[in-house]
């Protein structure tokens, strides 16, 4: 009976780890989370109550914490951050024990503009497609172009324009098409 208890035990935590790791990566895209501006973040430091806070990471992408003043936080996960604090922390600390917490999401923000019935900019909470933001902004208007939807998305040098074809993604076998958008893309339905 014992056995058989440990079995089911085991196989729910290993199904729990495959669903939170599933959602974490379609939430993600397997990339982990990547904190950015606006996002609010919990620091704890391990029996340092002083250096413990909830801090805002500002439109420059950094945070502001004692001893360390300012630290870059944007663009990395979590885990990524927490080894950074660690590393600047240990200066002050012998091995300091940090965890940092994703408390607000604020960053996920996408535009749609043009032949929607609600353009507007949408900040979003988890993995969103263009068929959800389309949703978000009401639809498309009897004047829209849907062959001819451009995804405007932000990078290192410069935009890349990506073309989405509405009529090919919700007719049959279309649905790959249904791309993830990013933090900062813009939907330009013409």
């Amino acid at each position: 009976m014992t056995r058989i208890v440990t079995l089911a035990i085991a196989g729910w935590l290993a199904l729990g780890t495959l669903t939170a790791s599933a959602e974490s990566n379609a939430v993600t895209g397997g990339g982990g989370y990547r904190i950015g501006p606006e996002d609010t973040l919990l620091i704890s430091v391990w029996r340092n109550e002083a250096i413990s806070r909830s801090v805002p990471v500002r439109p420059d992408g950094m945070i502001s914490l004692p001893l360390l003043n300012d630290v870059k936080a944007a663009g990395y996960t979590p885990a990524e951050l927490r080894d950074v604090l660690a590393a600047r922390l240990a200066e002050f600390m012998p091995s300091p024990e940090v965890s940092v917490i994703v408390t607000e999401v604020r960053s996920f923000k996408v535009s749609v503009l043009g032949e929607v019935a609600k353009p507007a900019r949408y900040e979003l909470k988890s993995a969103t497609t263009v068929l959800d933001v389309l949703a978000l902004a009401g639809g498309l208007t009897e004047f829209a172009a849907r062959s001819r939807i451009v995804i405007m998305r932000p990078e290192r040098d410069g935009v890349k324009r990506i073309l989405f074809n509405y009529n090919k993604v919700v007719g049959g076998g279309g649905e790959q098409g249904n791309l993830q958008l990013e933090p900062g893309d813009i939907v330009l339905v013409p």
